[in-house]
């Protein structure tokens, strides 16, 4: 599972410093998370960080699509 940083992000940079495996990067217009790296900073922290650091609560929980 990963999260998703909505077009609404401000591009303040908090979630990119936080991220304990550099799954966050600058995109063309937001930043973005790389689903393939994201481990919800399990193993790292209690909760993600780039959610909890977030300003304007833009980086959401991608749902898995049903089967």
């Amino acid at each position: 599972m990963a999260y998703k940083i909505l077009d609404s992000c401000i591009i303040c940079g908090s979630c990119e410093m936080l991220c304990p495996v550099g799954a966050i990067s600058l995109g063309d217009d937001v930043y973005e998370i790389n689903k393939r790296r994201c481990v919800e900073c399990r193993g790292y922290f209690d909760e993600p960080q780039c959610v909890a650091v977030c300003p304007v609560d833009v980086i959401v929980k991608l749902i898995p699509p049903k089967k």
